[in-house]
């Protein structure tokens, strides 16, 4: 992994600023709010991997991919939520709540299985 870098932009004087009670965050501060000045941190390691991402994202295939997945996962839960009733899990625990996922899918499979046949 690569070691970020950041670049650290301080502002000497915003004493006159009209935006500083806006720009500056926190009331739970010692020091009052004159006497704070704002500091922005840039990563040049987290631009670089957000561009990438974003490149990503908006190539063709990044498109297709973002498209492909608002549709599949929709019907599942719509079906689950609207059809068979179900609003929450009965019981705790990790492994609970996956045996539990575990029979819907089943039940879902089951259901789709049925109307096939029908």
């Amino acid at each position: 992994m690569d070691k970020s870098e950041k670049t650290i932009y301080t502002c000497e004087d915003c004493s006159n600023c009209e935006y500083k009670s806006k720009c500056i965050k926190g009331n739970n501060s010692k020091t009052t709010l004159e006497e704070r000045i704002k500091n922005l941190e840039i990563s040049k390691l987290f631009n670089k991997l957000r561009n990438d991402e974003l490149e990503r994202i908006l190539s063709k295939e990044g498109c297709k991919l973002r498209m492909n997945r608002s549709i599949q996962v929709k019907g599942s839960f719509g079906e689950l939520k609207q059809d068979m009733g179900f609003r929450r899990f009965l019981c705790r625990g990790k492994q609970n709540v996956l045996a539990e996922s575990i029979l819907l899918a089943m039940a879902h499979n089951v259901n789709k299985l049925h109307n096939k046949i029908q």
